[in-house]
């Protein structure tokens, strides 16, 4: 179902706050302080680190009861900060409205808060402007849900897309209060995690949220010399680069089409000058030459979406004998995989790494680990 229409007079703002889109000052309604920030499974902590980190003048993080994968804080500020974070993967703010049914949302005022929230969105979003939004909530389809679709496309001017609208309005019992609903309107208009220097994917790609947690573990420094081994199409390594510069970065993969992307996602990146690319087997000696290394960072086929299984018997082994190879004294060595058995064998019958500390990470059907190694000298 798609409807367009029109945009109707908004009902007048609840409380201004004040808010900078390039040099000029607007008036924005805010008629929450309280926003829901969503994250994959098993990575709360580093999500609530960075947060803190991040919003410095943030007093709590809090978990969103019966979830693992959300966390919600107060946070009065400008908005606008919040979409700079790399771990998570939307910012929501909530509304919280005293009604016993979502029927009731439809008055003007509960209806005109939703509006100006939405229009907050557009505020937020100058580079890629909303042109529609989508319901997301048990019996999205049903009359009164529809009746809202149309209420909300009259008042925003925004059309209803109920498949893939770029404002997301997620309708739920209240979480705060008795006899109450919350709406949650997404802050992004996608996910944080579709990075825009995503020009060019591949099977198999790294999730960017997952690929901001290995940068954040393993600690970067300015002065680090760094290796992507297979790095596709450059998710982990662009994740690096954008959070800390480094001395050196190499990037180095045997398919000549994963070089290929990894360069246009580079150049998207405005970081293709900043990395040596080389289209080489791990095996090779040409890209080895390039080190001593004092990172380095891989995201080995799993034997799904690329790979098989028995290639990985003899891949990993070689992935850690040639990561020996190249790394300086006291690397680090960070390995995201779902092949974890394999590998903790494989760590089992090396001299060369020793392993400090591992994440699982759930993302809706594989549930790989990060794994964080250090060069044993």
């Amino acid at each position: 179902m798609r409807r367009r229409s029109g945009k109707g007079k908004a009902a007048p703002p609840v409380r201004r706050a004040e808010t900078r889109v390039g040099e000029r000052s607007v008036r924005a309604a805010t008629p929450t302080r309280r926003i829901e920030l969503t994250f994959l499974p098993g990575l709360k902590q580093t999500v609530e680190a960075e947060v803190r980190e991040h919003l410095p003048t943030l007093r709590d993080v809090k978990v969103v009861p019966g979830r693992d994968d959300a966390v919600w804080i107060e946070y009065p500020d400008a908005w606008g900060r919040l979409l700079g974070l790399r771990t998570v993967v939307a910012p929501f703010a909530v509304l919280t409205f005293p009604v016993p049914r979502p029927r009731s949302l439809t008055s003007p005022d509960h209806l005109g808060t939703i509006a100006r929230t939405v229009g907050i969105v557009g505020k937020l979003n100058q580079a890629t402007p909303p042109t529609s939004f989508r319901i997301d909530a048990a019996g999205h389809d049903s009359p009164t849900f529809q009746r809202i679709a149309e209420l909300v496309a009259t008042e925003t001017g925004l059309e209803y897309d109920e498949t893939d609208g770029d404002v997301v309005l997620r309708f739920r019992p209240s979480a705060v209060i008795k006899e109450g609903w919350d709406v949650l309107v997404r802050l992004s208009t996608r996910p944080l995690s579709q990075r825009t220097w995503r020009v060019r994917d591949l099977p198999g790609a790294v999730n960017a949220t997952i690929a901001a947690a290995i940068v954040r573990a393993t600690k970067p420094q300015p002065g680090d010399r760094v290796a992507n081994l297979m790095c596709g199409s450059g998710t982990l390594l662009i994740e690096r680069l954008q959070v800390a510069p480094a001395k050196f970065a190499l990037g180095v993969d045997n398919d000549p089409a994963a070089v290929a992307d990894c360069t246009a996602n580079l150049r998207a990146a405005g970081l293709r000058d900043r990395v040596q690319l080389v289209e080489e087997d791990l095996a090779g000696d040409g890209w080895a030459q390039y080190g001593p290394f004092d990172l380095l960072l891989a995201d080995p086929p799993w034997g799904g979406l690329v790979g098989d299984h028995a290639t990985n018997d003899e891949l990993y082994p070689l992935l850690l004998d040639r990561a020996a190879d190249v790394a300086a004294p006291n690397a680090r060595f960070a390995v995201l995989t779902h092949e974890i058995k394999l590998l903790e064998r494989c760590l089992q019958d090396t001299k060369s790494w020793r392993q400090e500390s591992s994440l699982s990470v759930y993302q809706k059907g594989p549930q790989p680990r990060i794994f964080l190694l250090r060069k044993v000298n």
